[in-house]
């Protein structure tokens, strides 16, 4: 019989330690046995042990090795025995997490709440410690509260089962979700309380508040109302303005929320002067005229922000990197008055070492240096720099472009330049069917590769198909066929209409097949001129009901004939974005003729002038201006498919496509050899999607309409500002992932008998 020495015994539960207290004489461990383990591996235990194989065992060695294996959170109860000279460590798991169960959440996705309580190290699987249970409790309270439900309440469940495992249950009760029924300002003089209020995004229950969530507290909202709140009247004078303190109240049943705001708005301030002081390197009058803030005029935080900021991006673009610009102020607190010195000190003047690209595993780095304007070995310039990134995003081959001028190491002179770049997919393979109010159901197909082996040039494969309309085209572009940046293209067309299926338009049918040669060159940086030279053929076909001007002009050119189609056209964009400007510029001159070498000989001038201006962050207002005229040469008339139409849902919303001018004896509409269209749209985020960079909704005001040699009854023979049509609506635009989706509901605000118009008008679908 072998005979068991002494044992030391030491449970840990609840994590206090308890151990027996006796001595032992130390000796030295031959062989070490672990004794209770189930799932951990023998290895991990010994890993954890002070002490090894040939070691000697003592007291302070074995009370270090129950803290090291209970520290692990791996066991419940740890025991330290020895047989002989054989160390014996007798452990009790913790159990395993064998199921999550949570009930009665409505808010939340369960998915999402299990993630949350993974986050914390409570999933199915994993070892469970009770003491957990306090953090995932907390953990789901916090979600809770963040939607505003601030009476939820959570009970927990631990059921025991075979196998040393447990099951945990979540049962929720959401509550109702507390609202704020009000916010207070305490200590406003000079602004009325609901002036200051309109400043803040929280607000009491509205509308669109069951959208937007802004009834809901939210701690990071309301540091972002403080901060509008100090900017407004900072911006307005009241240089010593504060917020003193802010509370916040839940009523007792934790449905309803007050928000309270002391602020002191303290005196009114007036800039008393203005002056520089420090090394300005540039010539002090171009400083000075880059202050925005005069003598004489109200303290304007924003103003003097603009002017240290504009003072500095003017030394950066002169090589001062790190210029350093302060505006020093000097307060009169008797008179309410104050004056800057603005403290200039350039630093060094840097240069651009070397021009550093990464991240481009597609494109080669050729495409991407042609687009930088910063150049390796000049001055640096933070306005090549900005310039240089735009560029880039304009590219469409990247969804990230990062840069970054780290100095470099002992040349206190010398930054690089480090581009980083995120390439996306930029070829895409797209069947799809789609359905416009104009053009009926389409069937639609596209192969495009907008950067091609990673050269930057572009293809395009496109086929539509409509009851109206119907497109096959091949195009090729190279950007940058010659390196100061010329793109040359080719197309080639089959395009056929049918506008008897329209209803609104005079009855013809054409098919046209075509080809093109296109020339762009950059004047500068928001300056092109593009050229084109193509060859069509047109075959016509007419109808007993069509318009005697569509007759005349089959039994005089036939039915078949062709155009050498010459066009040259000026563009200066200046847009911040191509999908969604915010600000800028588009002006566009378009000139297209039938040259001698073609049966049609005809001109087409179109002018477009659109002007992006933000209102606010959110808000943006697009005017938009449109003229056209076309006529024969030699008194040969316009081919009557080349007359303008106006009307529909890239005109005059509201009202039928085309129907906006000269009409047939039946009342459908022949266009016209003249045009005005004229838009002015208020762009705005939906409420609730204010992120969201793919959709946006519109209020508009549109008018428009074209004139022609007149129709049966001699109307619109000549422009008229009397047979302008208007019209207003709301508008939504969203960049789907099939293609833009664009609905309207316009009222037409001046209609006249024989007018068709049409309340809403939607595009669904990619249409070429």
């Amino acid at each position: 019989m072998m005979h068991i020495k002494p044992r030391i015994l030491t449970s840990l539960v609840l994590g206090v330690y308890s151990a027996a207290s006796w001595a032992m004489h130390p000796f030295v461990v031959r062989d070490i046995r672990v004794e209770g383990i189930q799932r951990t591996e023998p290895g991990t235990v010994f890993s954890y042990l002070p002490v090894k194989v040939g070691q000697t065992m003592t007291d302070a060695k074995a009370e270090a090795t129950i803290k090291a294996l209970y520290a692990t959170g791996f066991f419940k109860d740890v025991e330290v025995e020895h047989q002989g000279d054989v160390l014996v460590i007798v452990v009790q798991e913790q159990p395993a997490i064998a199921d999550i169960e949570i009930s009665g959440n409505k808010e939340f996705k369960t998915k999402d709440l299990t993630k949350a309580l993974s986050q914390i190290g409570l999933s199915k699987g994993r070892i469970f410690d009770r003491s957990m249970l306090e953090r995932a409790e907390l953990e789901l309270r916090q979600e809770y509260y963040s939607r505003g439900k601030y009476g939820v309440a959570i009970t927990t469940t631990v059921t025991p089962l075979p196998r040393n495992r447990v099951s945990l249950s979540f049962a929720i009760d959401e509550g109702p979700v507390a609202k704020i029924r009000q916010i207070t300002v305490v200590g406003n003089h000079a602004y009325h309380e609901k002036k200051l209020l309109g400043l803040f995004t929280l607000t009491t229950p509205g509308w669109f508040t069951w959208i937007t969530k802004d009834d809901q507290y939210s701690k990071q909202k309301l540091e972002g109302d403080l901060e509008k709140l100090r900017s407004f009247y900072l911006d307005n004078g009241y240089l010593a303005f504060r917020v003193n303190s802010t509370q916040v109240s839940i009523t007792p049943d934790k449905t309803a929320i007050y928000i309270t705001v002391n602020i002191a708005e303290g005196a009114k301030y007036t800039v008393s002067g203005v002056s520089l002081a420090g090394k300005t390197v540039l010539p002090k009058p171009a400083i000075e005229k880059l202050i925005k803030i005069k003598p004489g005029q109200v303290f304007s935080q924003k103003l003097l922000t603009q002017s240290t900021k504009a003072i500095g991006d003017a030394l950066a673009d002169k090589g001062y990197a790190f210029a350093n610009v302060n505006a020093v102020p000097k307060l009169d607190t008797v008179k309410h008055e104050v004056s800057f010195t603005f403290m200039v000190d350039p630093g060094r003047r840097i240069y651009v070492r070397r021009i550093n690209i990464t991240g481009n595993e597609v494109t080669r780095d050729e495409v991407i240096r042609r687009e930088m304007r910063q150049m390796e070995g000049g001055l640096y310039s933070a306005k090549k720099i900005n310039l240089s990134r735009q560029r880039l995003n304009r590219l469409g081959y990247f969804s990230d472009v990062n840069v970054e001028t780290p100095a470099v190491p002992g040349k206190p002179d010398q930054v690089d330049l480090d581009v980083n770049v995120k390439e996306r997919p930029t070829g895409s393979i797209m069947l799809g069917a789609g359905y416009s109010s104009t053009n009926g159901v389409i069937l639609s197909g596209s192969i495009s590769k907008q950067n091609v082996f990673g050269s930057g040039n572009a293809v395009d494969l496109q086929v539509s198909t409509g009851q109206v309309n119907s497109v096959y085209s091949l195009s090729y572009t190279n950007p940058y066929y010659t390196p100061d940046g010329v793109s040359l293209g080719y197309d080639i067309y089959k395009r056929n209409v049918d506008a008897s299926y329209i209803g609104t338009i005079a009855d013809y049918t054409s098919k046209t097949l075509g080809a093109d040669v296109r020339l762009g060159v950059p004047l500068n940086e928001i300056d092109t001129i593009n050229w084109g030279l193509g060859y069509e053929w047109n075959s016509l076909g007419i109808f007993s009901d069509s318009p005697p001007e569509y007759i005349d002009f089959v039994n005089q050119f036939g039915n078949s004939n062709t155009t050498l189609r010459g066009s040259v056209g000026w563009q200066r964009d200046t847009r911040n974005s191509a999908i969604f400007p915010t600000k800028g510029n588009l002006q566009s001159v378009y000139v297209e003729t039938g040259l001698p070498g073609g049966t049609l000989k005809y001109y087409k001038i179109n002018y477009q002038d659109q002007w992006f201006h933000p209102i606010t962050s959110d808000f943006t207002l697009m005017l938009n201006g449109q003229v056209g005229y076309g006529n024969g040469f030699n008194g040969k008339p316009l081919p009557f498919f080349k007359n303008f139409y106006v009307g529909g849902n890239t005109t005059v919303r509201g009202y039928q496509y085309g129907t906006l001018g000269p009409k047939d004896a039946n009342g459908n509409a022949i266009g016209g050899n003249e045009s005005v269209i004229g838009n002015a749209e208020l762009f705005f985020p939906i409420p609730g999607l204010a992120e969201s960079k793919s959709v946006r909704m519109s209020v508009f005001l549109d008018g428009g309409g074209s004139w022609g040699p007149g129709d049966y009854l001699g109307r619109y023979s000549k422009f008229s500002a009397s047979d302008l049509r208007y019209s207003s609506g709301v508008a939504l635009t969203w960049l789907s992932p099939i293609g833009p989706l664009k609905f309207s509901v316009g009222k037409p605000l001046n209609p006249k008998p024989g007018d068709q118009t049409q309340t809403f008008q939607f595009l669904l679908g990619s249409v070429f």
